[in-house]
């Protein structure tokens, strides 16, 4: 078993990920991602302007930030965003612990602002999930604005 594949398992099954649903978005994950590059987060996510848009799940690795998209009828799975975390700006991130919830917003290279609502599976996970952003994008070099 590779790197990728050690990190990404545990982590999806943190974030309450079914195998059905790792089947099939791994696939795309790998390719993005790459074997050899370890995961540090996946959590199920939701665009905050368009939260009808139906369900995301975001991938941070040491280097990328992946994230797809899958239709509601057909599960449908079709890449939404996957960038350097290099090439990202504007990066912040607002944790609510009473709703178990954290709102994440950067602007991609191509000038796009996207913002995720990330529900976490456990109060708890919210605390790691914000530790882990801090830990990537500080190593990654990004002068972050304080947390609202």
């Amino acid at each position: 078993m590779d790197l990728f594949a050690r990190t990404f398992l545990p982590a999806a099954a943190d974030a309450g990920l079914s195998m059905p649903t790792i089947s099939r978005h791994i696939g795309i994950f790998r390719r993005c991602v790459g074997q050899n590059t370890p995961v540090l987060a996946v959590a199920h996510c939701v665009r905050a302007d368009r939260p009808l848009a139906g369900p995301h799940v975001l991938v941070l690795s040491t280097h990328r930030l992946v994230v797809t998209h899958e239709s509601r009828v057909v599960h449908r799975i079709r890449l939404h965003l996957d960038t350097a975390l290099a090439e990202m700006s504007g990066i912040s991130w607002t944790a609510d612990p009473r709703r178990g919830a954290l709102e994440f917003v950067a602007t991609a290279i191509d000038g796009v602002r996207e913002r995720f609502w990330i529900q976490a599976r456990h109060p708890r996970s919210v605390a790691v999930l914000e530790a882990t952003l801090g830990y990537v994008f500080r190593t990654a070099g990004h002068n972050l604005a304080p947390a609202a």
